[in-house]
């Protein structure tokens, strides 16, 4: 992966916010992305910022990047556009001189980590899948979720994938598992979680034979999370209409 500019000078700061939580593991899991990001792109002033729980907000982070650089993109480390997305990030990057990329899905990148920890879990043939979601009240979300199954259908010809919520969309997890219950041998829950928390630790509780690990730390996020920061940069280069807009 090749560094985006010669030097830190006139680039706009990539600020990648996550939502926050408070799992030490959770913290470090999401740490590994921005550490990545660093090494990856040496030259780049990258910062960390968050939504809820932890501090620095990332509105806060936007306004001390356009004070010491002139410009910032918001990169989501989150895996679907939701409320944070559309709402606090939004609002983030209101001011001139900043904008918000996309959420780090759908993407295929994200698949082919969900394939790996099936893999890793020993999932295999007769094995139904739940494709496990934090889940969010708004349909855009969803329909980026619905994606990601689409495409793990197709990298996955094992058995049945259907797709289950942590909060704020239907069908539950636990209901998901139910209705897996009636289409494979075992249940596997494909955590399409970034890391370890909350979240996570209910897709433990919700009744399947296997649960596999989140899709962090891996260095294909790190390479998606350049990709849409690269994006951004490129909409605040041509003074995009709407480029402050996730």
């Amino acid at each position: 992966m090749s560094d985006l500019t010669p030097s830190a000078a006139g680039a706009p700061v990539l600020v990648g916010c996550s939502h926050g939580t408070d799992s030490v593991a959770g913290r470090a899991a999401i740490r590994s992305i921005v550490e990545g990001v660093r090494r990856a792109q040496p030259t780049l002033d990258v910062r960390e910022a968050f939504v809820d729980v932890q501090t620095p907000e990332v509105a806060d982070v936007v306004a001390d990047s356009l004070t010491d650089a002139g410009a910032a993109v918001v990169v989501p480390l989150l895996l679907s556009a939701g409320f944070h997305v559309h709402v606090d990030i939004a609002q983030a990057v209101a001011p001139d001189g900043a904008c918000a990329s996309g959420a780090l899905g759908p993407d295929p990148r994200l698949v082919a980590v969900l394939v790996d920890r099936l893999n890793a879990a020993g999932a295999g043939p007769g094995d139904a899948v739940v494709l496990a979601a934090a889940g969010s009240s708004d349909a855009r979300a969803a329909e980026a979720v619905e994606e990601v199954a689409a495409g793990l259908r197709a990298a996955w010809p094992h058995g049945a994938v259907v797709v289950g919520y942590g909060a704020g969309a239907t069908p539950s997890v636990p209901d998901a598992v139910a209705t897996a219950r009636t289409l494979g041998e075992r249940v596997v829950i494909a955590s399409y979680l970034l890391a370890p928390g909350f979240f996570h630790d209910r897709l433990l509780a919700a009744g399947a034979d296997v649960v596999t690990e989140p899709l962090a730390p891996d260095d294909r996020l790190v390479e998606i999370v350049v990709d849409r920061y690269r994006s951004g940069a490129a909409a605040l280069t041509r003074g995009h209409a709407g480029a402050g807009r996730p």
